[in-house]
C-alpha cells in the first residue's frame, strides 16, 4: 500500500507543469578590458635537420602479412597463426586443463588440489638472411617447455663406466690383551686411572 502511495505522488509530481521558462537566455558577458599578449617570434633561426637516410636496398621493406587467423573459444582454448610474404609462419594453440597444483593455507600448510592451467604447443618456420631454413616446434605443459628443432644445440651424450674401487683383502691385527686390575673407582696396571 505504501508503495502505491509513493508511486502516485511521483506520478503527480511528474505531470505537474514546470516553472522553467523556455525563453530564458543566458546572460552575455562583456569582453575583458585587457588585451591578450601578442606572441613574439624568436629572434634566432631554428636549426635544420636532415631527414634520416634509409638504405634503398632494404630487402625486408616489402614483407607483408599474407594470412592471419585468431580463434578464441568459450572453453578457454584458442589458436592463432600468421604467414608472411617471406615464407615466415607461426602457429600456436592453447588448451586449458586441470593440473595438480599446490595451495598454501594461512598457516603455511601445503595442500595439493586441482587447478586450471594452460598447455601450449606451436611451431615456427623462417628463412635466415643466408638462406638457411629453420623449423621450431614446442610444447609447454606441466612437464615444462620442450622445444625441438634441427638447429638447436644438443648436449653431448657421454657414455662411460664408473670406476670400480679396488678390493684389498687383508685381516685387521688383533690387539693384545692387557692385564688390569680393578680397584675401587679406577683401574690399575697398564690402564689409566
Amino acid at each position: 500500500m505504501k508503495l502505491f502511495a509513493i508511486a502516485t505522488v511521483l506520478a503527480v509530481a511528474a505531470a505537474a507543469p514546470s516553472s522553467y521558462k523556455p525563453e530564458y537566455k543566458a546572460p552575455a558577458y562583456a569582453a575583458p578590458s585587457y588585451s591578450a599578449p601578442a606572441y613574439v617570434a624568436p629572434s634566432y633561426s631554428a636549426p635544420a635537420y636532415a631527414a634520416p637516410a634509409y638504405a634503398k636496398d632494404n630487402k625486408y621493406a616489402g614483407i607483408t602479412v599474407t594470412s592471419q587467423s585468431d580463434e578464441r573459444n568459450l572453453d578457454g582454448s584458442s589458436q592463432w597463426s600468421y604467414a608472411q610474404s617471406d615464407y615466415t609462419t607461426r602457429e600456436e594453440s592453447q588448451v586449458q586443463k586441470k593440473l595438480q597444483g599446490v595451495a598454501y593455507d594461512s598457516y603455511g600448510k601445503a595442500t595439493y588440489e586441482d587447478v586450471m592451467g594452460n598447455t601450449n604447443k606451436g611451431s615456427s618456420y623462417w628463412v635466415s638472411p643466408e638462406g638457411e631454413k629453420f623449423t621450431l616446434t614446442w610444447v609447454a605443459d606441466e612437464q615444462g617447455f620442450k622445444p625441438k628443432g634441427d638447429h638447436l644445440p644438443v648436449a653431448p651424450v657421454h657414455v662411460y663406466e664408473l670406476p670400480v674401487a679396488p678390493v684389498h683383502e687383508y685381516e685387521l691385527p688383533v690387539a693384545p690383551a692387557l692385564p688390569y686390575k680393578r680397584t675401587g673407582l679406577g683401574y690399575s696396571g697398564t690402564s689409566f686411572y
